[in-house]
């Protein structure tokens, strides 16, 4: 059997346009997956920098105990350098005599999402003198660090 020449050019013609709209399609994917790649990792940005702040307001409370912190900060305002385009609020509130105070922890990003965090912090007796928290020695970090990296076995 004779294939006509005009059958073939015909049949190459729809191969290339099915297989550029097979490209077009493929592309549009690849474009759609890397946008929503790069949406996520914003947003897993923004959660570590929320975790970040969240940590260091809940962890001022520990440290100062709930009534030092009321008396020494600001319960709300904007978080300071460098992240002054969040804003943050910390709620405490006290149970009975005795009974741990719950601190909760307000950080919204510039997009206003809020990220909240909670905990339950002993209250400390303010009568008492603050613990020394100094170490006992002076933590150069600078030689140690040196003193790592000159270590061949890392």
């Amino acid at each position: 059997m004779v294939i006509r020449r005009g059958h073939r050019r015909g049949f190459a013609l729809l191969d290339a346009i099915l297989g550029g709209a097979m490209l077009a399609l493929g592309l549009a994917g690849v474009v759609t997956l890397s946008q929503r790649a790069l949406a996520m990792l914003q947003r897993g940005e923004r959660e570590a920098m929320a975790a970040a702040m969240l940590d260091e307001l809940l962890g001022q409370v520990v440290t100062e105990g709930p009534g030092a912190f009321t008396r020494n900060r600001q319960a709300a305002g904007r978080m300071p350098e460098p992240w002054p385009d969040w804003e943050f609020t910390v709620d405490l509130e006290a149970g009975g005599l005795g009974d741990p105070v719950t601190v909760t922890a307000t950080v919204i990003d510039p997009t206003g999402h809020p990220f909240r965090c909670a905990t339950r912090v002993a209250p400390h007796d303010d009568r008492l003198p603050a613990p020394d928290r100094q170490p006992v020695e002076p933590i150069d970090r600078r030689t140690r660090w040196e003193e790592k990296e000159a270590d061949p076995r890392g």
